[in-house]
């Protein structure tokens, strides 16, 4: 054996208790965190869904033929009522119409899994031309 492999030997612990608690009291906050990051980002997607679905269902409601904003807004309302839950709070919706397109737009607040910390903003809208009657021709 060489000097400095005999010296380890010799000097190093006879034993390796209480390794893995302190392995695990240094990893474990990062996986902590880690967890807690993709559960908050899974409920930003998911608010964001919800948000986006009414939009949609909103301007759909709102192009259809003889119908105007305030329908697209109602439904909107209606479907955020029923699916929003508490996975998108303190939501609004504006519906504009030009006369040839129309846009619902639906903001909220996702979630927040931190207490005392408020969520992350969402804004998501949809928008179509309104649906009108032509002539063939014309």
């Amino acid at each position: 054996m060489t000097g400095l492999k005999r010296w380890w030997h010799e000097h190093r612990w006879s034993d390796d208790r209480g390794d893995a608690s302190l392995q695990m009291a240094i990893v474990f906050p990062f996986v902590l965190l880690l967890t807690i990051a993709v559960v908050q980002g899974s409920m930003w997607y998911y608010a964001r869904q919800i948000a986006l679905t009414a939009a949609r269902e909103g301007a759909a409601e709102a192009r259809a033929y003889q119908a105007g904003p305030g329908d697209g807004s109602a439904r909107a309302h209606e479907v955020l009522r029923r699916t929003a839950g508490d996975s998108l709070l303190g939501y609004s919706v504006s519906a504009t119409s030009d006369g040839q397109r129309v846009r619902v737009q639906v903001s909220g607040t996702a979630q927040s899994m931190i207490p005392g910390v408020s969520g992350l903003r969402i804004t998501q809208s949809a928008s179509g031309p309104v649906e009108r009657f032509t002539v063939p021709g014309e």
